[in-house]
């Protein structure tokens, strides 16, 4: 499952198929079993379903946080009934996750190597309705503080969100690990992207790689579109 929403947040519902989450971002993890699975902007699950050796027909489907909106797909085996499924459900959809139950619940089938970070750069998100502007340590992208590191050496950064909207954060051209939800230390996902819900903290590490200036932001496009960017700019 990709969502390459601009700005939307689904639960992926397998319904009466049982499910387990192999994978996210393309990184597996230990498999953690379910019927509903959050997925943020830019995110991707890899979700695993058992159908019954009877067959029948067993719709899937992406809820859209916050609504009653629906869509998604029917897994159907040879010669089930298959009927129309509505696009609305009866009740608005949960917000997703803000708890941080499900990144919490991750472990990565890989983890990154236990080492000392060298540097642990704080990341407060921020912003406002009116004027509508998003901001990383109070800056819009121009104005930015990159975050730096050296090639090979480890960064945590703390991502705490101070404002009444989640932003998925996304870091080009590098994995990192979820090694804290907020004061709790855990060996969470390899992922590239990580939902950081309202008053929400969520710490990363990441091994700098190639140097290079790399975009560090928010994948809520209008939150990226009015500033929510910066940097991680590595050098040799």
């Amino acid at each position: 499952m990709i969502n390459a929403a601009a700005a939307t947040v689904f639960w992926i519902d397998t319904g009466a198929l049982p499910g387990r989450l192999v994978a996210v971002d393309g990184e597996p993890v230990q498999p953690l079993p379910g019927s509903r699975f959050g997925v943020a902007m830019g995110q991707r699950l890899d979700i695993e379903l058992d159908v019954p050796t009877e067959g029948g027909a067993f719709p899937v489907l992406a809820l859209r946080e916050g609504a009653k909106e629906r869509t998604g797909l029917i897994i159907a085996t040879p010669g089930a009934a298959v009927t129309k499924v509505a696009d609305m459900s009866e009740a608005d959809h949960p917000a997703f996750s803000a708890d941080l139950t499900q990144e919490a619940a991750l472990r990565a089938v890989t983890p990154l190597s236990e080492r000392a970070a060298s540097s642990q750069p704080m990341l407060m998100l921020g912003g406002s309705m009116m004027p509508y502007v998003w901001t990383i340590n109070g800056q819009t992208w121009g104005t930015h503080v990159p975050v730096t590191a050296k090639s090979g050496e480890r960064v945590e950064i703390m991502f705490h969100n101070m404002s009444m909207m989640a932003h998925p954060m996304h870091l080009h051209g590098h994995g990192f690990q979820v090694v804290g939800v907020g004061q709790n230390r855990i060996a969470g996902a390899v992922r590239d992207t990580v939902h950081v819900p309202p008053m929400g903290m969520i710490t990363v590490a990441v091994d700098a790689g190639e140097a290079a200036r790399w975009m560090l932001h928010c994948h809520h496009m209008p939150h990226l579109s009015t500033g929510m960017m910066t940097e991680f700019a590595v050098s040799a």
